[in-house]
Order: C-alpha cells, then sequence, then structure tokens
C-alpha cells in the first residue's frame, strides 16, 4: 500500500489526503518519524495559516525547553510554509 502511495508523491494526486494516507500506513507499519513527516505535510496542505501558527507556537515552546532539535525541525518547516504562503513573517 505504501508503495502505491508514494507513487503518488509529486503528481497533480499529491495533496492533503494522500499525505495523510501515508501517514497513516507508515503508522501501521511501524515507522512513526515517517508518519509524522507525513501527517505534518497533511496539516500544511490543508491548512497552511493555521500550521504555520502551530509551528510558531511549538518553536517557541522548544527555545523555552532548550530542546534545539525540536526547535530545528519546526523551524524548517515553518520556513517551508512561510515560502509557501508568500514570505509570511
Amino acid at each position: 500500500m505504501i508503495s502505491a502511495l508514494e507513487k503518488l508523491l509529486g503528481t497533480p494526486r499529491d495533496g492533503a489526503l494522500l499525505r495523510y494516507s501515508l501517514g497513516l500506513e507508515y503508522q501501521k507499519a511501524g515507522n512513526p518519524e515517517k508518519a509524522l513527516e507525513h501527517l505534518r505535510e497533511a496539516v500544511a496542505r490543508d491548512r497552511p495559516a493555521e500550521a504555520l501558527a502551530a509551528y510558531r507556537d511549538g518553536i517557541a515552546a522548544a527555545q523555552r525547553k532548550g530542546d534545539r532539535q525540536a526547535e530545528k525541525e519546526m523551524t524548517v518547516f515553518a520556513r517551508r510554509l512561510e515560502k509557501k504562503l508568500g514570505g509570511a513573517p
């Protein structure tokens, strides 16, 4: 199932539903890292402005806790969304 869904990545069918489906399949397959990657992308594709706000909140929380890795990861995703939204600050 995963390979069939992955073939659709980068095609016109690559959207929130495809990414959500991939996330669920990876979770079932015991790969939570890949599941999280696709589920995050599903949210970003479905609600980019809300996702960006959530990333910014997450970045602030990671900074308060001193979690540099989480901060870096969320910053990468936030920058991608900012670019997609036209350079939102």
